[in-house]
């Protein structure tokens, strides 16, 4: 075997965490082998976060010089293992990648591309479920209760890149400077929350979230065993962090919820004025919000802390 100083250097970084799932894992991999360009050096860097299912001795026996293997003594979660396999890592791309994706041809160059373009931190993908074939991600918006909440809805013609708020983190592609800029995952997330606390981060440094339409891969979704147990906990620390910034982009949502019951409200009230701004955000004429939906957006979260506090968590 040749030494490694010999290979080129990595372009891209292929981080991707496991946790049991092996048949996935060796599902994955032969999918991601059949479908990297050629043209492109790259590092595969497994991080296996207390497996017990034989994924450990599997990954042993494929580790080679661009395949690196790093085993966490225990499970750490999902943010802390992949920020000990980046630290480790030598490309300026950063591609990370869950172990439940089937991988199909050309997902990786129009990341690329869209990498590329002015302002943009991070990219996703068009995610479909394995199981339904149905859209699953083509980004996150933030709904009009504030909550972030995959795009499952492709428009007729859509265009080669979206931008969202947030991606998810379950395959993307950023440069390593600006994982590093950022400073990684919050570990305080534990498997859920990280990837769009990431995100804002990323917006308030100017960096956008973009969507590359034209890669289009299948998930299995959420497969890691207990994946979903802490949904409460991040969502809570998600919004106490973000109240604010969540509160303003579910404007959007809630402009699109905006009724002509709501309308002839206003007016039954008396309050023309209120029923024009209502009318003219609807149609995108101004961006300053009515205060009705203002309101509306507060109340949702109000609610939702009431519900946190009455589980012990506010």
């Amino acid at each position: 075997m040749s030494n490694s100083a010999s290979l080129p250097p990595p372009g891209v970084s292929l981080v991707v965490p496991t946790y049991n799932c092996l048949a996935l894992t060796q599902a994955f991999h032969r999918s991601l082998l059949a479908t990297l360009p050629k043209d492109t050096a790259w590092e595969l860097i497994y991080v296996d976060d207390g497996s017990t299912d034989g994924t450990r001795d599997w990954l042993a026996s494929i580790a080679n010089e661009t395949i690196r293997v790093l085993l966490n003594e225990r499970n750490l979660g999902y943010a802390a293992a992949n920020n000990r396999a980046v630290a480790l890592s030598r490309a300026p791309l950063l591609a990370l990648l869950n172990n439940d994706l089937v991988l199909t041809p050309g997902w990786l160059e129009p990341m690329l591309s869209a990498l590329r373009l002015p302002h943009v931190g991070i990219v996703g993908n068009v995610q479909f479920a394995v199981g339904t074939k149905l859209l699953d991600h083509a980004g996150i918006h933030i709904d009009a209760k504030a909550r972030p909440t995959h795009v499952r809805v492709l428009s007729g013609f859509t265009p080669e890149v979206t931008y969202w708020p947030a991606v998810t983190g379950a395959c993307c592609l950023l440069k390593r400077e600006t994982w590093d800029t950022v400073g990684g995952f919050d570990e305080r997330f534990q498997n859920g929350g990280e990837d769009v606390d990431f995100c804002l981060k990323l917006a308030a440094h100017g960096l956008r979230c973009a969507v590359a339409n034209r890669s289009k891969i299948l998930h299995h979704v959420s497969s890691s065993p207990n994946r979903k147990l802490r949904d409460e906990h991040n969502s809570f620390r998600l919004t106490r962090a973000w109240r604010a910034e969540l509160a303003r982009l579910a404007l959007p949502a809630r402009t699109r919820q905006i009724t002509d019951l709501e309308l002839d409200a206003a007016l039954a009230f008396d309050d023309p004025a209120e029923a024009i701004h209502l009318t003219a955000f609807r149609l995108g004429l101004v961006r300053l919000p009515p205060c009705s939906a203002v309101r509306a957006v507060e109340t949702a979260l109000l609610e939702q802390e009431q519900r946190w506090r009455g589980m012990g968590l506010a």
